[in-house]
C-alpha cells in the first residue's frame, strides 16, 4: 500500500490498496462516490468522515477532511458490472473521466513507426556508404580513389626517396611538366599519358608515387587495383567512368593506381571462369579512358605492378603508359643511401659502419633494409643497451635471413656432427670454385626449420653465364656430398638445398636453353594455361637432362671434397666446437682465392673508366686553351694592323696605338692560363678519389 498526501487543507491523503480491499470498502458502505478514471483504469472513493480512522489508522487531523482510497481495476467491464450492482442496492453516486494524455497517446502511436523508419534509414545509410567512404549499394559505382591535395596529409618528398635516382628523374619530369608545361609545349612537346612503376616487391614504388603526391602542386588521385571490382556487375567500370570524371575537373591532376595487375591481367586467360568477364569489362572501360575516342588533357596515370609480365598488351602500348619505370633492388651505393635514411632515427654506437651493413645485404629490397633497421633496435632494446651497435645489424640480418636462432633446441652428438659435415662441405666447395659465392658466416645453431645455416656473399651480376649457375649448383650439393663421402649415409637435412638445385636445373633446361638436347630453346610462357608449351616427350628429355646435370655436379662436388678432405676435416671441426665459422677461418684453412671478384673487376673497371675520364677532361682543357690563345694571337694581330694604319694616317700620335689596354689584354688572360693549369691538374685527379674512398669489394 501507498499512503501519501498531507493533512493540512481541504483536501486529503491518497491510499493505493489492492482490487478486493477496493470492493470491501465499497461493500462496508465506508464511501458515497465513486470516480473512474477509463483513461488510466483507475477507480477512486472519497471516505466518509466517521470511516476515516477505520481506513488510515489516523484521524482527520492528520490524513485531511477528504481523504481518498484508489485501485487499479482488471477491466472496464468488470467495474461497470459491480457499480451497477451497487447503485441498485445503495445509494452511490458514480463519475466517470479521462485524463488528457493526448500527446503521449499519440506518441506511443507513432513511436513503433519512427523506430522503424529510423532502422531502415540506419540500414540505407550503411548500404549507401555511411560516411565512412565505403561503397554501398548505392555508390558501388563511385569512385573510392582518395583525393590528395596541395597541403594535404602526405608529407614524404623525393628526398625520403634514397637510390633509384633514374626512376626518380622520370617522374620528376612529370611532376615538373605539370608545374610548368610552357617549357615543354612551347618546344612542340607533349604530355606523357602515363607512367608504369615496375619493380619487386619492396623496391619502393609506391614510395614514389607518395613523393609524387608530396611534390607535385596539382590533385592526386589514388587508388589499388583491387577496388575497382566487386560483387555487382558492371561496378568495376563505372567505378572507372566515375574517377576519370573526378580528373578531368580536377585537371591537370595526376592518377595512381596500385597493384594494377589486379584489374589488368592480359583477356583471354581462364575464359571459363566466370569472374573475369567484370574484370575484363573494367579493363576495356579503363583502356578507352586512357586514350579512346576522347581525349583525357591534362590527366597523367601513374600505376605500380611487379606482374608486369602478365599485364594485358593494350595496357603497356605508347599513348597509355608511354614509359615503364624500372624500380630495381638496390645496389650497393643505393643500399648505402637507404640506410642512411632508416638510421636517422635510431641511436646507433660509435662501431656502426653504414658501408660494412650495405655489403653485408645483398639482394635486400628498400623494405628489407627498413625492417632490418627496426629488428636491429628491438634487439638492442631485448638485451637493454644504451645504443644500437654492430652486433645488433648483424643479428638482425641473420634473423630476417636465417629465422630465429634456437640454441635451447637439443640435439646429439652424432646429429651435430653430420651438420657440421654438411655445412662444412657448402663452404669448402664454395671456397674452392671460382663462380660460387663467397662465405660469409657458417653456423650449426638451429634457426627456424633449419639445423644448420650458411650465409654467401652473392655477387651482384647483371648477366649469369652457364659456369656461374654450374658452380653454385655444385657448392649447393656439396653439403649431401660430405654427408655421403664422411659419413656413408645421407640425411633429409638437404631438402632445401635439392629444392634449390632442382628449380634452378629446370630453368637452366626448359628457360634458358643450356643443354646439350635442347640447346637454345625456350618454353617460358606468361600464359596461365593447364597446358604445358611442349610435349610428354620433350618433358622427358627436359627431366633427363636435369638429372644428368644434377648428376654430373654432385659427382664434381665429391671429386672435390675428396681432393680437400683434410682441410674440410678440419674445418668441419672447428665448426664442431665453435658452432660458428667465418671467412677468416675458411681463408687460414684453404688460403686466399686466386680469382678475383666480381666486385675486384667493377672496381677496376671503374678505376679504367675514371681515367680515360680525367684525360678527356684535360684533352678538353687543352683543346680549348689552344682555342683560347688563337683567339688572342688573332686579336693581337687585329689591334697591330689598325695601329699601323692610325700612325700613317695621323703621325703626331705615334704611341696611342700601343696603348695600354691592348698591351694588358694578353696579360691578363694569361692569369686564368695558369689558374686552367691548376684547375686541370686538380680535376684530373679528382675521379680517382674513389680509389681511396671506396677500397670495399662491391663499387658501383
Amino acid at each position: 500500500m501507498l499512503f501519501s498526501g498531507s493533512g493540512s487543507g481541504s483536501g486529503g491523503a491518497n491510499k493505493e490498496v489492492s482490487y478486493t480491499t477496493f470492493k470491501t470498502y465499497l461493500d462496508s458502505g465506508y464511501t458515497k462516490s465513486i470516480t473512474v478514471n477509463k483513461t488510466d483504469g483507475i477507480a477512486i472513493m472519497k471516505i466518509e468522515g466517521e470511516y476515516i480512522r477505520k481506513v488510515f489508522d489516523e484521524g482527520p487531523e492528520q490524513v485531511g477532511s477528504a481523504p481518498t482510497v484508489s485501485s487499479k481495476y482488471p477491466s472496464t467491464d468488470k467495474i461497470d458490472e459491480y457499480i451497477a450492482s451497487l447503485q441498485q442496492s445503495g445509494d452511490i453516486e458514480v463519475k466517470y473521466e479521462t485524463s488528457d494524455n493526448t500527446f503521449w497517446n499519440i506518441v506511443v502511436s507513432i513511436l513503433p513507426i519512427l523506430i522503424l523508419v529510423a532502422i531502415w534509414i540506419f540500414f540505407m545509410n550503411r548500404m549507401n556508404g555511411g560516411g565512412s567512404g565505403g561503397g554501398g549499394i548505392f555508390s558501388v559505382g563511385k569512385s573510392k580513389a582518395k583525393l590528395f591535395e596541395k597541403g594535404g596529409g602526405l608529407h614524404v618528398t623525393f628526398k625520403d626517396v634514397a637510390g633509384q635516382e633514374e626512376a626518380k628523374q622520370e617522374v620528376k619530369e612529370i611532376v615538373d611538366f605539370l608545374k610548368n608545361p610552357k617549357k615543354y609545349t612551347e618546344l612542340g612537346g607533349k604530355i606523357p599519358k602515363g607512367a608504369l612503376l615496375v619493380g619487386p616487391p619492396g623496391t619502393g614504388k609506391t614510395l614514389l608515387a607518395k613523393a609524387v603526391a608530396g611534390e607535385a602542386d596539382v590533385p592526386f588521385f589514388s587508388m589499388s587495383g583491387s577496388d575497382f571490382v566487386e560483387m555487382f556487375v558492371g561496378v568495376g567500370a563505372s567505378r572507372v567512368r566515375d574517377l576519370f570524371r573526378q580528373a578531368k575537373e580536377k585537371a591537370p591532376c595526376i592518377i595512381f593506381i596500385d597493384e594494377i595487375d589486379a584489374v589488368g591481367r592480359a583477356r583471354g586467360r581462364n575464359a571459363n571462369f566466370g569472374g573475369n568477364d567484370e574484370r575484363e569489362n573494367t579493363l576495356n572501360q579503363l583502356l578507352t579512358e586512357m586514350d579512346g575516342f576522347g581525349t583525357n588533357s591534362g590527366v597523367i596515370i601513374l600505376a605500380a605492378t611487379n606482374r608486369v609480365d602478365i599485364l594485358d598488351k593494350a595496357l603497356l602500348r605508347a599513348g597509355r603508359f608511354d614509359r615503364q619505370i624500372h624500380v630495381d633492388l638496390p645496389d650497393l651505393q643505393e643500399r648505402i643511401a637507404i640506410f642512411n635514411v632508416h638510421l636517422k632515427p635510431i641511436k646507433m654506437g660509435k662501431d656502426i659502419d653504414v658501408d660494412f651493413l650495405a655489403r653485408q645485404t645483398p639482394g635486400f629490397s628498400g623494405a628489407d633494409i627498413a625492417n632490418v633497421c627496426n629488428e636491429a633496435a628491438l634487439i638492442a632494446a631485448r638485451h637493454n643497451h644504451n645504443a644500437v651497435s654492430k652486433q645488433d645489424f648483424l643479428d638482425a640480418v641473420d634473423r630476417i635471413i636465417g629465422g630465429l636462432e634456437k640454441k635451447s633446441k637439443i640435439m646429439t652428438d652424432e646429429e651435430k656432427h653430420t651438420i657440421a659435415l654438411h655445412e662444412a662441405g657448402h663452404a669448402s666447395v664454395s671456397w674452392l670454385l671460382r663462380y660460387a659465392n663467397p662465405l660469409v658466416k657458417v653456423t650449426i645453431v638451429p634457426r627456424g626449420q633449419a639445423l644448420g645455416a650458411a650465409w654467401y656473399l652473392p655477387e651482384e651480376r647483371n648477366i649469369t653465364t652457364k659456369e656461374q649457375m654450374l658452380d653454385e649448383i655444385c657448392a649447393t650439393l656439396a653439403g649431401r656430398a660430405a654427408e655421403e663421402l664422411f659419413t656413408g649415409h645421407i640425411s633429409s637435412g638437404a631438402l632445401n638445398d635439392l629444392e634449390r638445385v632442382t628449380q634452378r636445373a629446370y630453368g637452366m633446361v626448359a628457360y634458358l636453353g643450356m643443354s646439350e638436347s635442347l640447346a637454345n630453346v625456350c618454353y617460358y610462357t606468361t600464359q596461365e594455361t593447364f597446358t604445358k608449351p611442349y610435349s610428354e616427350k620433350t618433358a622427358e628429355l627436359m627431366d633427363n637432362e636435369v638429372k644428368a646435370l644434377i648428376k654430373e655436379q654432385y659427382e664434381r662436388a665429391k671429386r672435390i671434397l675428396k681432393e680437400n678432405a683434410d682441410k674440410h676435416a678440419e674445418l668441419a671441426r672447428i665448426l664442431e666446437e665453435r658452432e660458428v665459422i667465418f671467412t677468416e677461418d675458411v681463408e687460414n684453412i684453404f688460403g686466399k682465392r686466386p680469382w678475383k671478384s666480381r666486385a675486384e673487376e667493377l672496381k677496376e673497371a671503374e678505376d679504367r673508366a675514371n681515367e680515360q675520364l680525367a684525360n678527356e677532361m684535360v684533352r678538353q682543357r687543352d683543346e680549348q686553351r689552344k682555342q683560347e690563345d688563337s683567339e688572342k694571337k688573332e686579336k693581337a694581330e687585329t689591334s697591330g694592323v689598325s695601329g699601323l694604319s692610325g700612325a700613317s694616317e695621323e703621325p703626331a700620335e705615334p704611341a696611342k696605338p700601343a696603348e695600354p689596354e691592348e698591351t694588358a689584354e694578353p696579360a691578363e688572360t694569361e692569369k686564368p692560363e695558369s689558374s686552367d693549369d691548376g684547375e686541370n691538374s686538380e680535376d684530373a685527379k679528382k675521379p680517382e678519389k674513389p680509389e681511396d674512398s671506396e677500397p670495399s669489394l662491391f663499387n658501383w
